[in-house]
C-alpha cells in the first residue's frame, strides 16, 4: 500500500514495501524521483539496513554461528507497517484515510518493523526500526530510528538508495549536470573489486575546482563511485537549468554516487552510507567490522538526512 504525505511545496508518497519512496513532486507537478524503469533499474529509493551493499557467499558470523542476508540487508525484502499518523476517525470522501492511512493533511508519517522468529534466521537481535518522512518547507526529512530491544550490544548500518531524475528539464541532457560539494574538499575514493567488495586500496578522488563532479553516464561504468573524508552536502544541478536536488547527510561516513552500469540511465542515486560492503573474499565477523554502528542493550540510535528540492 502507498501513503501520501503533503505541504504547499511537496508530495511525497512512500510505500510500506521497505517503506520505500514512490514519489517526491513539486507544487507544481514536476517528479524528481527516478520511476523504476524495469529495463534499467526496478529500484526507486531503498531503504538500507542493517547492512550496506554485498557480503561475501551473503554470508556473516556471529558469536561464532554463521547467518544469510541479501544484498542491503532486510528491509527491501519485507512490508514494514505505518505506525503514525492514522486518523481515529475517518474524512469525508478520503477513502485513503478510511484505511489507516495519514489525514490529508498530514506533512510526517512513520513505518516501523518490528524484529521476530523469521527475520532472527537473517539476524538475531531484537529489534524495532522505524523510519520517519518528514516535510519542512521544501524540505523532505528522513530519520531512522534503531531501538535494540534486547541486552547484547547490536551491530548495524543505516543508509539510503534514492534515485533522482536526470535531465530534470526539457531541453537539457544527462551530461549538463554536475554532482557539486557545498565547500571544496580533497575526498577519497573507496577501492572496490568488479563485484563490488572492498579492496582496501583507497585513492585521492580529484574533484573539478576541489567541488564538482561533471556526469557522464561512463562515470558508472564499474559500479558505484563511493567516497569518505566528502563534504556532508551535494548537490544535483545544471548550470543551463533552475532545477536541483540537494541531499544533507551530517552523520554518515560515506556517500555513494551510482547509476546502472554501461546503460545510459537517466537518474542519479545519491547514497549516504554508515558503513561499507564486506572485504573481499571475508565472511566478516559482524562484531568485528569497524566501521559499523555498535548499539549497547535498551538503547536506541536515530540519524536524520535531508533532500531538499528547488
Amino acid at each position: 500500500m502507498e501513503y501520501t504525505i503533503k505541504n504547499e511545496y511537496l508530495t511525497v508518497t512512500a510505500s510500506d514495501a521497505g517503506a520505500e519512496l514512490q514519489s517526491v513532486r513539486s507544487a507544481d507537478g514536476t517528479e524528481y524521483l527516478w520511476q523504476a524503469d524495469p529495463a534499467i533499474w526496478s529500484g526507486k529509493a531503498p531503504n538500507l539496513f542493517p547492512y550496506i551493499a554485498r557480503m561475501t557467499k551473503e554470508t556473516y558470523t556471529l558469536d561464532g554461528k554463521q547467518f544469510h542476508m541479501k544484498i542491503h540487508g532486510l528491509l527491501k525484502y519485507h512490508t514494514l507497517s505505518l505506525e503514525s499518523p492514522v486518523c481515529e476517525t475517518s474524512c469525508d470522501g478520503n477513502d485513503q484515510t478510511k484505511s489507516g492511512a495519514p489525514c490529508l493533511d498530514s506533512t510526517y508519517m512513520t513505518f516501523r518493523l518490528d524484529s521476530n522468529a523469521d527475520l532472527k534466521e537473517q539476524y538475531p537481535f531484537d529489534f524495532t526500526y522505524r523510519i520517519t518522512y518528514t516535510l519542512e518547507g521544501k524540505k523532505l526529512l528522513i530519520t531512522t530510528s534503531v531501538e535494540n530491544k534486547g541486552d547484547e550490544r547490536m551491530y548495524f548500518a543505516v543508509g539510503g538508495h534514492p534515485g533522482f531524475c536526470v535531465p530534470m528539464e526539457d531541453g537539457l541532457s544527462f551530461e549538463d549536470y554536475y554532482l557539486e560539494f557545498d565547500r571544496p574538499s580533497h575526498p577519497y575514493r573507496v577501492g572496490f573489486t568488479d563485484t563490488c567488495f572492498l579492496t582496501g586500496q583507497d585513492a585521492l578522488y580529484p574533484l573539478e575546482q576541489d567541488r564538482r563532479i561533471p556526469l557522464r553516464h561512463d562515470l558508472f561504468d564499474h559500479d558505484a563511485v563511493v567516497l569518505k573524508h566528502a563534504p556532508k552536502t551535494v548537490t544535483i544541478a545544471s548550470d543551463k537549468g533552475k532545477r536541483s536536488v540537494t541531499v544533507h547527510y551530517p552523520d554518515f561516513t560515506y556517500i555513494g554516487f551510482w547509476h546502472m552500469p554501461e546503460k545510459e540511465a537517466p537518474y542519479v542515486c545519491v547514497e549516504p552510507w554508515t558503513s561499507l560492503p564486506s572485504r573481499d573474499g571475508i565472511i566478516e565477523d559482524l562484531s568485528c567490522q569497524s566501521d559499523l554502528i555498535g548499539l549497547d542493550g535498551h538503547s536506541t540510535y536515530k540519524n536524520t538526512w535531508t533532500i531538499e528540492i528547488r
